[in-house]
């Protein structure tokens, strides 16, 4: 356990200023400081840091909190990696207190075990044993020097050696287990989560191997790709391959391909800022990660119609995002017949190299020249009604430009394909966003009719159950915050909040303010969810109506037992009912 004290000396020498701003470009405006939010995509300023509270709160996607909760949630940590990752940015040594911290150490077992697991392979797959992994590197033409570079590796086929070979080394089954390494049979016993594979093992921006992904020899059944189960070090949705290595590229942008050989063969050939996915879809996590280290990203997936679908999908994601996003569309590949062949970037370096690949990256196309290249690609313009569907499509994705700039260029180029005069379709695309402001601000006065939906908290889990009692019983926390002597003469219990996490947090403030420590939001770090703590920001964020602090205190307390009182005459009400119903069947049967 780590002593409150440290914490509150941390927190009071960690500046949010100072911590956010290494992460995140700040501007001061009207009393606050004011930048482009790290978790989730913009490209207007929403993200607030207020240095008087020692909080930042974003109004754009509604999180919040200290300077703890910022490092938990940027460099996702838990709480008490959190503190020792800003103790060790101020020079502060971490004291330690009563029991270990167990989460801790089950990452570091779960980092050790899947290092093990890598060196295991690693030696398995240079040995006799893993001819046939090496044949197939030979054949996918992966370099030995690479192949020791990404750490590559092979799975033997016998059901049980890597568990056998690492518990023998001190890991416990249920720690290769946790460390998604093996599985847990039937009969109670484990086995290997990996068989006869190419290993690739995935090493965080720390440089730990935090997972594995795979990909099964020719000629075996079984899944062609499996990467790791998420584990407590391995979350696929957050964790981008290779970008241990591009985050140190001198080229100017990152390239994000589909495969994770795709990778190591473009690293191959010079080109050391590629990474990909695990897997997955790009989330917008993984677009926060990656702006960290570059403004400009260069998309090239696959050409065939799925990597254009998942191309789309990563535009629209990515349409917020502080980075320049480029496209890079592979050009079609034939077939002795004429037909089209799908091309990934590996299949494109081993048939043109390296310079071709380098003329193909220089020439990649703006976001939104893709957008209307992708359009007219599948539009038959030959005919009118080829024309109008490609027209109406095009007016809706210039539309959704934000830059009046992009919308001339992109409007231009996608009148002079239709046949149209560029003022037509300016026109056409000026009535279309006039159309969508109404319904949005249509939509927001619906909104805003519905007090419920307009106060009520934005996590579901969260909601009051009695908003007039909730939102007075706000008012008591922004009162306790402001003034913590209050507490002093204060006659109210926790139990008396009708919201579970407003009691929750004005008992642990009080706690504090009991034992002498500092009573302010960021000290709840390790107490509060980060929904719960975002909330709590949210709050003191709402200005306090005017008059003395005793007299709406006072108010705030009547309000609260007044509901209170309802809520139990409410409950009386349904009981009495219920005691009646039973009474009157009870009469009927017994025929009185």
């Amino acid at each position: 356990m780590i002593p409150e004290q440290f914490i509150d000396e941390l927190i009071a020498r960690a500046d949010i200023a100072d911590v956010v701003g290494d992460y995140v470009h700040l501007t001061p405006k009207g009393g606050n400081i004011w930048g482009l939010c790290p978790f989730h995509a913009e490209k207007t300023p929403s993200f607030s840091v207020n240095r008087e509270r020692q909080i930042y709160k974003c109004f754009g996607c509604g999180k919040g909190g200290g300077a703890i909760n910022f490092i938990m949630e940027i460099e996702n940590l838990s709480y008490p990696e959190a503190i020792r990752f800003l103790a060790k940015r101020l020079g502060m040594e971490v004291p330690e207190t009563g029991q270990s911290d167990d989460r801790r150490k089950k990452v570091r077992r779960a980092v050790e075990a899947n290092t093990a697991a890598a060196r295991f392979y690693h030696s398995y797959m240079v040995g006799a044993e893993g001819q046939s992994v090496r044949e197939y590197m030979a054949q996918r033409q992966i370099s030995p020097k690479f192949a020791t570079r990404f750490g590559l590796g092979a799975a033997p086929g016998e059901w049980d050696m890597l568990t056998k070979t690492l518990t023998a080394q001190g890991f416990s089954k249920k720690e290769l287990v946790d460390a998604g390494l093996a599985v847990g049979g039937k009969n109670g016993g484990v086995y290997d989560k990996f068989r006869s594979r190419l290993m690739l093992p995935v090493i965080d921006i720390r440089g730990d191997v935090v997972g594995f992904t795979s990909r099964i020899l020719p000629g075996l059944e079984g899944a062609k790709y499996l990467n790791s189960p998420d584990t407590i070090c391995f979350k696929k949705g957050q964790l981008i391959y290779a970008l241990n290595y591009a985050k140190s590229t001198k080229r100017p942008n990152l390239v994000l391909v589909e495969g994770n050989i795709d990778v190591i063969t473009l690293h191959q050939a010079g080109f050391d800022n590629v990474v990909a996915t695990m897997g997955t879809a790009l989330t917008v996590d993984h677009a926060r990660i990656m702006a960290r280290y570059s403004k400009e990203l260069v998309l090239c997936y696959d050409n065939d119609e799925a990597g254009k679908k998942a191309t789309d999908r990563a535009l629209e994601l990515l349409k917020d995002v502080d980075m320049k996003v480029r496209v890079l569309q592979l050009p079609n590949s034939f077939d002795e017949s004429g037909k089209p062949l799908k091309q990934d970037p590996d299949d494109f370096i081993k048939k043109f190299g390296p310079e071709a690949f380098e003329r193909c990256l220089n020439g990649s196309t703006q976001q939104n020249d893709y957008r209307v290249e992708a359009l007219l690609g599948r539009s038959d313009l030959s005919h009118e009604e080829g024309r109008r569907e490609f027209l109406r499509a095009a007016v809706e994705t210039v539309g959704r430009m934000r830059s009046p700039i992009e919308r001339e260029l992109s409007g231009n180029k996608a009148a002079r394909a239709a046949g149209i005069s560029e003022t037509a379709f300016a026109q056409e695309v000026e009535q279309w966003r006039k159309s969508q402001s109404w319904k949005n601000r249509k939509t927001l006065e619906r909104k805003e009719m519905v007090p419920a939906q307009t106060h009520q908290p934005k996590s579901r889990e969260l909601r009051y159950e009695n908003l007039r009692s909730g939102l007075a019983e706000e008012g008591i926390l922004r009162l306790v915050l402001l003034e913590p002597t209050l507490y002093d003469r204060l006659e109210l219990e926790p139990e008396e909040f009708s919201s579970p996490t407003l009691g929750k947090c004005f008992s642990l403030l009080r706690e504090r303010y009991r034992q002498g420590l500092e009573v302010r939001l960021p000290a709840l770090a390790g107490e509060l969810t980060a929904e719960e703590m975002s909330h709590l920001v949210e709050i003191t964020s709402k200005p306090e109506s005017g008059g003395s602090i005793q007299e709406a205190l006072r108010d705030y307390i009547g309000t609260m037992r007044e509901e209170a009182g309802r809520r139990t005459a409410s409950g009386d009400r349904e009981a009495l009912l219920a005691l009646q119903k039973q009474l009157k069947e009870k009469t009927m049967e017994d025929g009185i």
